[in-house]
């Protein structure tokens, strides 16, 4: 039996084979990834690699092995993502897998909002259909999506269309240490999780910790979702996938990605990384 992880050379991926290396030995850990060289560091550390594409079923045939327990990482080419799941999931049952985890979204069987209803929610129903014993990690906003564009902030100040609606963020290393504790021990079977930061903040109250930080006055400018869809459009963001973030902060304003349910501090044994130390390490660079 081994601990199998999907996408294991991205953002999330690679802490989560960092995190499972402090608890269980390489030799048990296998990380899937599409480019071997990519996959070089995680290889050197001693863990199985194994090349696969979530687009070509052909190559997810020898991944799994029965009794396998498996974190599907969601993948990122939207309006694909339903399909490429699917390939996993069909492995991973053909396999015979113990559990298959999977990295959802906060309220990801909601109707709140397209990038829920559109992206996560078929893959959690094929879950649930396909008979596996599975864990639904609901994960939140990741506090990265924001601090990664602080450039951008300091010099064009904070946009948005989320008004006063508050983000149960929490960094990619706190969701990753809960996915660790989740394929690492056991009472996890067929249970949801909705992982949120242990405090939710508002996009004020975000430029006004960045403006405190930095030294320079930073704003928050709500605009209309489509004024927003058309920024992330000139950005060069694909226009459906466009509209589809844009429309997520109108879930924002209404809740839907607060959380608070207390759930990722409890699992991980620790409070959640507040946003205010994560803005002042992206400031540090």
């Amino acid at each position: 039996m081994s601990i199998v992880v999907t996408a294991a050379t991205g953002h999330l991926g690679r802490l989560v084979i960092d995190e499972l290396l402090m608890r269980v030995p390489a030799d048990q850990v296998v990380a899937v990834a599409r480019n071997a060289d990519k996959a070089a560091r995680i290889a050197a550390k001693g863990v199985d690699v194994r090349i696969a594409d979530y687009g070509r079923p052909e190559t997810l045939n020898s991944v799994f092995s029965a009794g396998d327990v498996v974190l599907l990482i969601s993948g990122t080419e939207f309006g694909r993502r339903t399909a490429q799941h699917g390939n996993v999931i069909d492995a991973a049952k053909a396999a015979g897998v113990a559990r298959l985890a999977y990295t959802s979204v906060l309220g990801g069987m909601l109707e709140g909002f397209k990038l829920a209803a559109e992206q996560h929610k078929p893959t959690e129903q094929a879950i649930l259909g396909s008979g596996l014993t599975y864990t639904l990690l609901r994960n939140g906003w990741y506090t990265e999506n924001y601090t990664g564009q602080i450039p951008v902030q300091l010099e064009h100040g904070v946009v948005g269309a989320a008004g006063e609606g508050r983000i149960g963020s929490a960094t990619r290393a706190d969701f990753s240490a809960a996915a660790a504790v989740v394929l690492t021990t056991e009472g996890h079977e067929n249970k949801t999780y909705e992982l949120s930061g242990d405090s939710a903040w508002t996009f004020a109250e975000y430029a006004a910790e960045l403006s405190s930080q930095s030294g320079r006055e930073v704003a928050y400018h709500d605009v209309p979702v489509d004024t927003l869809a058309a920024a992330f459009s000139s950005a060069g963001i694909p226009a459906e996938q466009a509209e589809a973030f844009a429309e997520t902060d109108l879930g924002i304003k209404r809740g839907l990605l607060q959380g608070g349910s207390g759930e990722l501090s409890r699992l991980i044994g620790r409070p959640t990384t507040p946003l205010a130390k994560t803005i002042s390490a992206a400031l540090k660079g």
